[in-house]
């Protein structure tokens, strides 16, 4: 995941070249409230579409270079490790590996597109990005009283019913996308102008929908976005190093910690829902001991079906199961660079902003989704654009 870059935009960037990829991220910041509210699916396309339009030369600074050395190395080893995984796609297009190799230079395209946008339509792009994602946090202040009301009309008009449970269940995994935007679109939209206050909206929205609809998660996401972006503020050169440290630390420590809790017996009288990740995850330990070192292969998770459906809904234990220690040790080097980066010597709203999102990202990786989900990865490129506009709109203003 790329965050935030604190240094100049390339001055090699063109005035028709800055002015073509504002209005890209324009179009895509309009598009960000629909697909998260509508299908969050669409995010892989659209974060693709966006690297794509704005392809040109993949500029990689001397800053950039170490996240993109360990990225780069992370998907070449993911796509070795097809060799020996159990687990064979039946279509070209359901390939994980391949999907990595397109994904990786068209994210940090899109992630070079913020850095070039014209400032004027950077504004322009922050600005949407506030007032539409606050526009969509009272949609689902809506949506949390009414049961999906909203939603579910909206299928029913254009012939499409869905069940009262399911519409609930589409319209909370649309809250995991607010918790994960909102702190870098609030900070974004007030560095271009747009009030503060839109942060409200989308953090109550947030909560509210995550909590009468029964998503834990999202609600502890609110919070330790709040609190994460607190340490930042205060400490803006400690806090990150710490947190760079501590994203490490937990990747490469998870398989010891999910050994420990299963030892202790915290994983028992929990609700069904996590009584059947900690059975995932207990199952998902034992094997990581036959191949600790090089790991099961690319998308091994699909293959322990009934044991585990689909992937182990954590993160660093599904790349220490697929990917072994070598995937390990590069997923935790990603991280310490994404927060490392974000070390400043004054105190910096964005700073503080992109971490608590990035923080959220982390949660979210630890107890729900597997890490190779197209929209998911292509949120965490959207992360990146939204942190990287709204750094260039702060050093822009300083």
């Amino acid at each position: 995941m790329s965050l935030a870059s604190d240094g100049d935009p390339p001055r090699a960037a063109s005035w028709s070249a800055g002015v073509w990829c504002g209005w890209v991220l324009v179009g895509a910041a309009a598009l960000t409230p629909l697909f998260a509210w509508l299908g969050p699916l669409g995010f892989a396309p659209l974060l693709g579409l966006v690297g794509l339009l704005c392809l040109g030369p993949l500029r990689i600074g001397p800053r950039e270079a170490p996240l993109a050395v360990v990225l780069l190395a992370g998907v070449a080893w993911a796509a070795f490790s097809t060799f020996w995984s159990p687990h064979r796609p039946s279509e070209l297009e359901d390939s994980v590996a391949l999907k990595l190799l397109l994904q990786l230079p068209l994210y940090w395209a899109a992630w070079v597109a913020a850095r070039r946008a014209d400032p004027a339509l950077r504004r322009l792009a922050l600005r949407i990005f506030a007032w539409g994602l606050a526009a969509y946090g009272a949609v689902l202040l809506v949506e949390a009283f009414t049961g999906a009301a909203i939603y579910r009309g909206l299928r029913e008009l254009i012939n499409d019913p869905i069940r009262p449970d399911l519409g609930r269940k589409n319209v909370a995994q649309g809250s995991f996308v607010l918790a994960l935007l909102w702190p870098v679109a609030a900070v974004g939209g007030y560095r271009a102008g747009a009030p503060a206050w839109l942060a409200a909206p989308m953090a109550l929205g947030t909560l509210l929908l995550a909590h009468n609809f029964g998503s834990d998660a999202p609600v502890l996401a609110v919070g330790l976005a709040v609190l994460v972006g607190a340490l930042v503020w205060i400490w803006p050169r400690r806090a990150p190093k710490g947190l760079a440290l501590g994203a490490a630390g937990l990747v490469i420590a998870m398989p010891l910690l999910i050994l420990a809790m299963l030892v202790l017996g915290l994983g028992r009288g929990l609700p069904e829902s996590w009584e059947q990740r900690v059975g995932y995850w207990g199952y998902a330990i034992a094997r990581i001991a036959d191949h600790p070192f090089r790991g099961w292969g690319l998308d091994a998770s699909r293959a322990f079906s009934p044991h585990i459906q689909l992937h182990p809904h954590n993160g660093p234990l599904q790349v220490w199961l697929e990917l072994g220690m070598v995937g390990a040790a590069a997923a935790a080097l990603a991280w310490a660079f994404v927060f490392r980066r974000l070390a400043r010597d004054a105190r910096s709203l964005t700073a503080a902003a992109t971490a608590g999102s990035a923080s959220v990202y982390l949660l979210f990786g630890v107890v729900s989704f597997g890490v190779w989900q197209e929209w998911w990865l292509a949120l965490a490129a959207l992360t990146a654009v939204i942190a990287t506009l709204a750094d260039a709109e702060e050093t822009a203003a300083s």
